[in-house]
């Protein structure tokens, strides 16, 4: 959002979180030295610490438990969690980028973003070879793209799938309520079979209730509809295969900001960016009632620093219009630079397996990438409680089946970061909507370089 005074806000806030993210840094704490065969540690004086650096808001990645339960069970390694920020694109990736490049501050086992895959994939001097630690055995245990995925240019294993997106839209069933509408996530469902049917039952919600918009803002919709879009143009999105932009040549692209623009000439949106502390304080005083959710987004939305505890049982999941689609999904890489590289490794195939990948989305809704673990009848049979009791299991595992992979390039996250900011700032005002997609093209081809 770049109108001036919340811009200023938010550069704040980015400088802040930046220095947070510099002083937490740390690659693996050093009461651990040591030799392993494939190049590990030595023999260790003490228990050997592997820091785990992620990102992302409410529970995030969800290792709360999958973390607590790995070091009641292994004295001779633990694990420190840090999750650093909940901003991937503007503050986590550049700040890890700066880290790698240098050789020093990650740490031993880090997340990654979709996003950020393709930079990291062109990168194999960065990471760890986790083949020379046994985990090219783990191939069977993901989807063919989720497992690619994690393979340098040059063939080096070096990254395994945590999540997938999947899609729905959480709703305030109880505000539905107030305005006349159907509350029942089936009922729900069937209002909306297309966008335009969307529109629709928003002008009838704000018809009935004037002091909460019907979205939060242009951003998660538009992300819906753009991988939605992707899929109906060669699963690309702002890169073609060949790594060359096409933002402005993808009717993905237009029609997602289009989407978003009408939405906000329409008057439907809060007007807030998902992921800011505005965002957070808007699901809190009931500014929106609908939003964009891949699977991991629940965990955003129940956290504390979403919506929380209060508002339990309040929202629900529907299915998305237009059908499916994939938002998200993240990985795990061990930097080079780890001085515990084998420990690291033990800790990334112990959190993408199938126990600790049930565990997540059972504590914070994140669709596992594992296979065994989506069709582990834990994961299957899963209900919601926050969300009323919504089936989350049987909604995510069969959109998880059914995904298609988007093309994401080198510089993706880049691009990704100064996109959202337009489409954002066309619905703050800050950018005129007569402006809007030119400045979108723009600032595209300068964030790609």
């Amino acid at each position: 959002m770049i109108d001036n005074s919340r811009r200023g806000k938010l550069l704040a806030v980015a400088a802040v979180a930046a220095l947070a993210l510099g002083a937490a840094a740390c690659g693996s704490d050093d009461t651990g030295t040591g030799a392993a065969a494939g190049g590990g540690s030595s023999a260790a004086a003490g228990p050997v610490t592997v820091t785990l650096q992620t990102f992302g808001g409410g529970k995030n990645f969800g290792y709360k438990e999958a973390v607590d339960k790995w070091n009641a069970e292994h004295k001779d390694i633990q694990i420190k969690y840090d999750n650093l920020t909940d901003q991937f694109e503007q503050v986590y990736w550049p700040q890890m980028i700066q880290w790698l490049q240098s050789g020093a501050g990650a740490g031993d086992v880090v997340g990654i973003d979709e996003g950020g895959m393709g930079l990291a994939k062109a990168h194999p001097e960065w990471w760890a070879d986790l083949g020379e630690f046994g985990l090219q055995n783990r191939k069977a245990d993901f989807a063919a793209w989720k497992w690619e995925n994690g393979v340098t240019a040059d063939g080096k294993l070096f990254g395994l799938g945590t999540d997938v997106g999947g899609m729905s839209l959480c709703y305030r069933r109880d505000l539905f309520e107030k305005a006349g509408l159907p509350a029942d996530r089936d009922e729900v469902s069937k209002l909306w079979p297309t966008w335009d049917d969307f529109i629709q039952v928003a002008h009838k919600f704000q018809d009935k209730i004037k002091d909460t918009k019907f979205v939060d803002g242009t951003n998660t919709l538009y992300n819906v509809v753009l991988v939605q879009e992707a899929a109906k143009n060669g699963n690309v999105s702002y890169f073609d295969k060949d790594n060359n932009l096409i933002v402005d040549k993808n009717p993905a692209v237009k029609t997602a900001y289009d989407f978003a623009q009408k939405i906000s000439q329409e008057g439907l949106t809060a007007k807030l960016r998902n992921f800011t502390p505005e965002w957070n304080t808007g699901m809190k005083k009931s500014q929106f009632a609908t939003l964009g959710c891949p699977s991991w987004m629940l965990g955003a939305v129940s956290g504390d620093g979403g919506a929380g505890p209060d508002f339990k049982g309040k929202w629900d999941v529907a299915a998305v219009p237009g059908g499916g689609g994939n938002w998200g999904g993240s990985w795990l890489a061990v930097p080079k630079q780890s001085k515990h590289p084998k420990e690291a490794a033990q800790v990334l195939d112990y959190l993408t397996g199938k126990d600790a990948e049930v565990s997540v989305f059972n504590y914070a809704g994140n669709m596992p990438s594992n296979i065994q673990a989506q069709q582990d009848p834990a994961v299957q049979g899963a209900k919601n409680e926050y969300f009323n009791d919504a089936p989350v299991g049987d909604i995510f595992a069969k959109s998880a089946a059914a995904l298609q992979p988007v093309f994401l390039g080198v510089k993706h996250a880049q691009v990704k970061n100064a996109i959202e900011s337009v489409v954002s700032a066309i619905d703050d005002g800050s950018v005129p909507y007569a402006n809007g997609w030119k400045k979108l093209v723009d600032d595209a081809v300068k964030a790609a370089g």
